[in-house]
């Protein structure tokens, strides 16, 4: 049994070390881990138009992205890995909209350039270090 000296002793040592952790991790996470994970200085015009329609257009109220956002509409964070650019275009751009298996994306009326954006902006997505996220479904059964 701990004395009430011990267990206050024991009670501050365990918490300053934890928030020494804590503060540790978060710089780490700020200096470090982000800007490298997210291949920041991949951005260019094409993709920053491309994240800028996918906010005016409320893709996430539909789409996830990174596990963020509703989950009506397929995830979207490595769609440009699993389908292509050339499958991505075919959906932005279909005369009557996208509807497969009876859900319907709403028609968008996008420029060829702003197709491109989303395009880059879905590429950029794939290239970022997720650690893992979102894991490989397991076809083994």
């Amino acid at each position: 049994m701990l004395s009430k000296l011990q267990a206050k002793v024991f009670f501050l040592g365990g918490t300053f070390l934890f928030l020494a952790i804590f503060i540790g991790m978060s710089i780490h996470s700020l200096t470090v881990g982000i800007p490298e994970q997210m291949n920041a200085k991949d951005l260019n015009e094409k993709v920053i138009l491309g994240k800028q329609l996918w906010d005016k257009h409320n893709c996430m109220g539909c789409h996830t992205l990174m596990g963020e956002g509703a989950y009506y509409a397929p995830e979207l964070t490595r769609v440009y890995s699993r389908k292509g650019p050339d499958y991505i275009k075919a959906v932005l751009t279909d005369p009557n909209g996208w509807g497969p298996r009876g859900r319907k994306m709403v028609k968008y009326d996008m420029t060829a350039e702003e197709v491109e954006g989303l395009i880059a902006f879905f590429e950029w997505m794939n290239r970022a270090d997720l650690n893992g996220f979102p894991p490989e479904p397991s076809l083994k059964q």
